[in-house]
């Protein structure tokens, strides 16, 4: 069975991780995770403390060489949280960078450091898992109740990196930067794990700056793995840093994923250096879905296609398939593929609730271009809204009035309404907080570039969106 990171197993001597002034080659990577994997073989399962640490890192590695299932917890998860997370997983063992303070539920776990030393003697690497044995469980937002353990396989992990490196034409030559948080899908599973598997490497900021990406970009990096309001920040700085610009035009690959990317950013990031920012789409429970490809058209406002092995569907209210890609019609997204979750943790009620005939309901809701280009309109619960027998996405509407100069972030909801059944809500964060736009110079702005029935009914000011540790606006936080 083929090994999940090849590099190490041929201890390779090119560098695989660089956080700050601490760096391992694969070689050292899998001499010291290989050392750690021996003292936890045949633990059920593992809790990591996942910082954004080399440690970090080495312990994620170590704990997938000995085939242990790994648990990444959030450092800012509150108390009743992690109590969940920690009694729900059961791990029995805790891995953390040396010195980190955990909290009590987890000090009261056996704790072992991950050390990064180099070991003097490389130990044989354990004999890969199977493909279907489980690699993560990582652990939703839970944003409709206490957070679910998702089981992801080893067979998803290496189908989602495999998949990306086709439609990414990802290498051991690229070396990628970013500044994510590595308790989840993104930050740890692609920005970690997808450099090792390719046999490339990863520089990680330890905290995301322009700076930092422009030093690593000027320096020999050729991908930057961030989230919109990553980019936001970039796209705000563009025009007084040069330096900036010109190690952005550098890069090869600029990926943007967790949420959609604002189409105003999209446009002020490529007409300073002529790069186009590709977007892609996926969850938890099923990794990567669709890529824009690299070789393909970097459309704004899309996610572009289903990646190599997965099936995509979109869905009417009727569970019935939606056949055309007309741009217009919504469905829900349905997913089979490789890349798939195999269950809930102690949920089988969840688990069998998620799956429709073999098809994982996604809760998204899309529409298809007639090229078969994906685009998210927002989360079938709380950014589908009904409103005088339409059906309209939120994501479409916030675009258009991020293009506005008056605004600086935008969300929209939906809320009931006796004559429309749901109007359309747009809670705006103004660019000048004394001098706002008005709600109807913003309907305004809204009907002249989509359809009227989509102009927002009631504006609300805020000083600030509430946000998720990925930058993910909590709508449900809006109305509460």
């Amino acid at each position: 069975m083929s090994p999940l990171f090849p590099a190490l197993a041929a201890r390779s001597t090119r560098p695989a991780l660089q956080f700050g002034d601490r760096t391992l080659s694969h070689a050292e990577l899998a001499a010291v995770a290989g050392a750690l994997a021996t003292r936890i073989a045949g633990a059920p399962r593992v809790a990591v403390w996942a910082t954004p640490t080399l440690g970090t890192a080495v312990g994620v590695v170590a704990a997938l060489l000995a085939g242990v299932p790994v648990v990444p917890v959030n450092p800012k998860t509150g108390e009743r949280e992690l109590t969940h997370i920690v009694t729900d997983s059961s791990p029995a063992l805790v891995l953390a960078e040396r010195g980190a303070e955990l909290p009590p539920v987890l000090a009261a776990l056996t704790r072992l450091d991950t050390v990064t030393d180099i070991a003097p003697d490389a130990v044989p690497l354990p004999a890969e898992p199977s493909p279907q044995a489980p690699a993560l469980i990582v652990y939703t937002s839970g944003t409709t109740g206490p957070p679910k353990g998702v089981v992801l396989p080893r067979r998803a992990v290496t189908a989602t990196l495999d998949a990306l490196a086709d439609a990414w034409q990802w290498t051991e030559a690229d070396v990628l930067v970013h500044g994510l948080p590595l308790f989840h899908v993104h930050g740890l599973i692609l920005g970690i794990l997808g450099p090792l598997r390719r046999g490339g490497s990863v520089r990680h900021l330890g905290r995301f700056s322009t700076d930092g990406v422009a030093r690593e970009l000027s320096s020999g990096a050729t991908m930057l793995f961030g989230v919109p309001t990553m980019y936001h920040r970039i796209a705000e700085a563009l025009a007084d840093d040069s330096a900036l610009a010109k190690a952005l035009t550098g890069a090869r690959l600029l990926v943007s994923g967790s949420a959609a990317l604002p189409v105003r950013d999209h446009e002020r990031i490529a007409a300073a250096t002529g790069r186009r920012v590709i977007e892609r789409y996926g969850m938890t429970e099923t990794l990567m879905n669709t890529s824009v490809r690299a070789d393909g058209e970097p459309r704004a406002g899309t996610v572009g296609v289903p990646l190599a092995g997965v099936e995509l569907r979109l869905v009417d209210e009727t569970g019935a398939p939606i056949t055309a890609y007309d741009s217009e019609t919504v469905g829900e997204i349905q997913l089979r593929g490789p890349n798939l979750f195999t269950e809930y943790l102690n949920r089988p009620d969840a688990t069998e609730a998620a799956f429709d005939d073999g098809w994982f309901r996604t809760g998204d809701m899309a529409v298809r271009d007639p090229d078969g280009y994906v685009r998210i309109v927002g989360r079938k619960a709380t950014d589908l809204i009904k409103s005088g027998g339409y059906k309209i996405g939120a994501g479409e509407i916030e675009n258009v009035l991020l293009e506005h100069p008056g605004v600086r972030e935008a969300a929209v909801t939906g809320e009931p309404d006796e004559d429309l059944g749901e109007r359309i809500v747009a809670w705006i964060v103004p660019a000048q907080a004394d001098a706002p736009p008005s709600a109807e110079e913003l309907a305004a702005h809204v009907g002249a570039q989509l359809a009227s029935h989509k102009r927002p009914r009631t504006v609300r000011y805020l000083d600030a969106l509430p946000r998720n540790d990925m930058g993910k606006i909590m709508k449900r936080a809006l109305h509460g």
